[in-house]
């Protein structure tokens, strides 16, 4: 188990600032041909963004949705067709599995070990990567970037619950620093590969962070990491519906969702997060003609009556798909197909707090 801050006096100076360059990169692929000559491809700098599609109640769309539906706006500017569209599927993941001290209690602990563990070899595969943090008085991570499998998160989770168990009766539980913590784990997940989530399993409020759920918020959008979050209802304990409303708000503008979980639907939630990133879809546009370094305004946008949400994660470099890359018929897009963006600001904290 390594402590990674203590929450009573954390502070996490310039970790807003981890993510600084561009958003925007070129590929670059060098073909060898005839053993002599190298051929240097240059593609249009790509631009992927994971989207959540669920139906109108927040289920599934079995049958998948046309590429030639979706449509992409940056900061305001013009509507424009998505050049490419494909589902998750089995891309690999970069998971961190949030444990918020204050959430389990009761039945809700003896299930958790289960729960995750059950997560392989089915739904999570060797190709996946695993963090585990728990958030009490301190922020600790049992587990560090491991490739998912079952042993891996059974001695993870256990190792994770022994710290919860010796902290449970310590008075500075009356804090709450979810959004310092969600902050930092964002800050380590985006230094890996792959599609970068967190899940966390938490009530959803936050007292006595140092950064605000706005911060956090803009933070995880920067570092294209999105967040599903997990909560239920303790008897006793009064949650403010505003303090809900943040939590759902900052899953949903990363690219996630907040569900509710009781003790006997607790394993099929922890199931269905991983389901519902597997299907999400990575919609692929050119980079802006004129586009500018920093964080932008993304909104994707589906002709499709069967869609009833759509949540969209920050940018991240393109894993590219083989099938296009390898089919002959691909040409790079040139300036005159690029989109352009528009020049609306993302808002500010206090144009954003209710």
């Amino acid at each position: 188990m390594v402590r990674i801050w203590n929450a009573l006096g954390m502070g996490l100076a310039g970790l807003l600032a981890v993510w600084s360059g561009s958003v925007l990169a070129a590929q670059t692929i060098q073909v060898p041909q005839d053993g002599q000559v190298s051929t240097l491809h240059v593609y249009t700098n790509l631009i992927q963004i994971p989207t959540l599609v669920l139906g109108p109640a927040l289920d599934q769309i079995k049958k998948p949705i046309a590429e030639n539906k979706f449509s992409v706006s940056v900061d305001s500017g013009p509507w424009f067709r998505a050049s490419h569209v494909r589902r998750e599927e089995d891309d690999p993941i970069s998971l961190a599995i949030l444990l918020d001290m204050r959430w389990g209690e009761g039945d809700f602990i003896p299930k958790l070990r289960d729960s995750i563990t059950d997560l392989t070899p089915s739904l999570l595969h060797a190709r996946d990567h695993v963090s585990i943090y728990v958030l009490g008085c301190d922020l600790m991570r049992s587990l560090n970037d491991v490739p998912a499998d079952t042993l891996h998160l059974r001695d993870g989770v256990d190792e994770a619950l022994r710290f919860w168990s010796a902290q449970r009766t310590v008075v500075c539980l009356e804090q709450d620093h979810l959004w310092d913590a969600l902050s930092y784990v964002a800050g380590q997940l985006y230094q890996l590969p792959g599609r970068r989530v967190i899940l966390a399993l938490s009530l959803g409020f936050d007292k006595g962070s140092k950064h605000t759920w706005n911060e956090t918020r803009r933070y995880l959008e920067d570092t294209g990491v999105a967040v599903f979050g997990v909560s239920h209802s303790i008897p006793g304990v009064q949650i403010e519906q505003r303090e809900l409303n943040l939590f759902g708000s900052v899953c949903e503008s990363s690219g996630g969702l907040v569900s509710r979980a009781t003790v006997p639907t607790f394993a099929a939630a922890v199931k269905t997060f991983v389901t519902m990133v597997r299907d999400r879809y990575i919609v692929e546009f050119p980079r802006p003609s004129n586009a500018t370094p920093g964080p932008h305004d993304m909104r994707v946008k589906i002709d499709d009556h069967r869609v009833g949400l759509i949540t969209a994660a920050g940018i991240s470099l393109p894993v590219q798909d083989p099938a296009v890359l390898a089919d002959p018929a691909t040409v790079s897009a040139g300036p005159k197909d690029a989109p352009e963006m528009g020049t609306r600001k993302i808002l500010t904290k206090s144009q954003l707090e209710p």
